[in-house]
């Protein structure tokens, strides 16, 4: 099962309003295991950045004016996350960025299936606050380095976040453990099955004289006869 935790900064709040994409963090996971596989873009927004949304995550317009354009990296970025499912914090706002964006390029919105870790969380642990940081006071997870929002840092923590709401990192270690072990795909529907060529019989030929005589010895009424095919 791939998974892709997905994380964008931007300009402020709606596209409607000429807001854009100024960053993007993805971590790859596999069977609820990260894999090291990332995507990370900055973006140049081709507009200015406000004030409250630099004081948020710290992109300004000096650092983002040579980064390419979102319709410069958006197929890598389609690419990336096509065909898994998407794990993000606050589902709503990120999706909304990015299906505007890929629609002001002429590229089709995303369809791939999307977890919401926020109302995971809300549906946890109800009345409770459900924020990154209190999610990660939640469960002992370090993000002393998150002095501003980052996408690829955030996607990173989000990771670690998103295996607690499942019910703890032990999940994904027992799926990586069964995985290690062979190099293709996990059969889950698995069963013992014959062996193609049985293993030879341990008893000795006297030994086996000896317990074939014992059994006619029983006669007819041996109460195995009936399970005797």
């Amino acid at each position: 099962m791939r998974e892709i935790v997905l994380d964008t900064e931007t300009t402020g709040f709606e596209p409607s309003e000429g807001h854009r994409l100024v960053e993007i963090g993805c971590v790859e996971l596999i069977n609820h295991m990260p894999t090291g596989n990332t995507y990370h873009q900055y973006i140049n927004p081709e507009r200015g950045m406000p004030a409250e949304a630099f004081a948020v995550h710290g992109l300004g317009d000096d650092f983002l004016r040579p980064q390419p354009k979102f319709a410069q990296v958006a197929q890598a970025f389609v690419d990336f996350v096509a065909g898994a499912k998407l794990v993000i914090h606050n589902a709503a706002f990120d999706m909304k960025f990015l299906n505007t964006e890929l629609e002001w390029i002429g590229k089709p919105k995303l369809e791939n299936p999307v977890v919401d870790t926020l109302a995971i969380a809300r549906r946890k642990f109800p009345g409770a606050s459900a924020s990154l940081d209190a999610l990660c006071r939640r469960f002992g997870i370090d993000n002393s380095n998150r002095t501003l929002h980052g996408a690829l840092l955030d996607s990173e923590i989000l990771a670690e976040v998103y295996l607690e709401l499942l019910g703890g990192r032990q999940t994904g270690l027992a799926l990586n453990t069964q995985n290690s072990r062979s190099s293709g795909p996990v059969d889950v529907d698995w069963r013992a099955r014959p062996r193609p060529t049985p293993l030879p019989s341990r008893l000795t030929e006297e030994e086996l004289a000896a317990h074939a005589k014992m059994i006619a010895g029983m006669g007819d009424a041996a109460i195995w006869r009936k399970y005797d095919a």
